[in-house]
């Protein structure tokens, strides 16, 4: 079953062609993957996707509902999110306190019972905390709660943003080169923690340049070059696809 389905998706930035009639279907708890030299269109999708861009042309469906039309917040809401290429975190917070804020939208307590601390409140506060508790561990930041964020190392802020995305409770998880800047040994730890989350019933979208990874974890995978998909299929088929080998090492001569 598809969960997520794009059709003839184009997107211009001042004339220039960012995307060009970008169709793909996503199926529900898979790994798929976007992939494509820098400039390719890739983070314009995900814009998109998440209603940060409003494209030309096209439609975005999510679980056969058309979304095309919804602000970021509410995408958030129906079980879309995401990460960024460049870390986005409230620094001066602590790890708890980011977290805390990606689940703000589920409280119902106004700010009379907050000013008053009444017994609803409370009870509200100890269950976020305790549900922020649980994506914190699920990332291996248990320990870390109190840290302010931008005292992590940089592969620990990578995963306090992942968890973050995570405690919206998405049922489709879009990550933006979450492996940039990351160790050797900090991917496989990635590479781990993202099948985690495949197996705990989200689906994954990935962007990412390195194709190790890439190839090593996902179902399915489509390839953007200059706007354009030029492929698509299981990694076994991307990485002999001649269009693939010319977008990114250039065309024999």
């Amino acid at each position: 079953m598809n969960i997520l389905r794009v059709e003839n998706l184009t997107k211009k930035f001042e004339g220039l062609l960012a995307l060009d009639n970008i169709s793909f279907e996503v199926k529900e708890n898979e790994i798929f993957s976007i992939i494509g030299p820098n400039g390719a269109g890739k983070t314009t999708i995900f814009n998109v996707i998440t209603g940060m861009l409003k494209q030309e042309q096209g439609e975005i469906y999510y679980n056969d509902k058309k979304i095309t039309k919804l602000p970021s917040h509410i995408i958030t809401r129906i079980g879309i999110a995401r990460t960024f290429q460049n870390i986005k975190l409230f620094s001066k917070m602590t790890v708890m306190e980011n977290v805390l804020c990606a689940m703000y939208y589920k409280t119902t307590a106004n700010f009379l019972s907050i000013i008053l601390n009444t017994s609803h409140y409370r009870r509200e506060e100890k269950r976020t905390i305790k549900n922020g508790m649980k994506y914190l561990e699920f990332v291996g930041l248990g320990d870390e709660i109190n840290t302010v964020s931008s005292g992590l190392a940089y592969g620990w802020q990578r995963r306090l943003e992942i968890a973050r995305a995570l405690a919206t409770e998405p049922k489709v998880l879009l990550l933006d080169e979450p492996a940039a800047g990351l160790s050797e040994e900090e991917r496989k730890d990635l590479i781990e923690l993202i099948r985690k989350i495949r197996d705990n019933g989200i689906t994954v979208i990935l962007i990412e340049h390195d194709m190790k990874l890439v190839m090593n974890i996902s179902d399915r995978i489509i390839v953007l070059d200059y706007g354009e998909k030029i492929a698509e299929g299981i990694p076994q088929q991307i990485q002999s696809n001649p269009d693939v080998i010319e977008a990114y090492l250039g065309k024999k001569n």
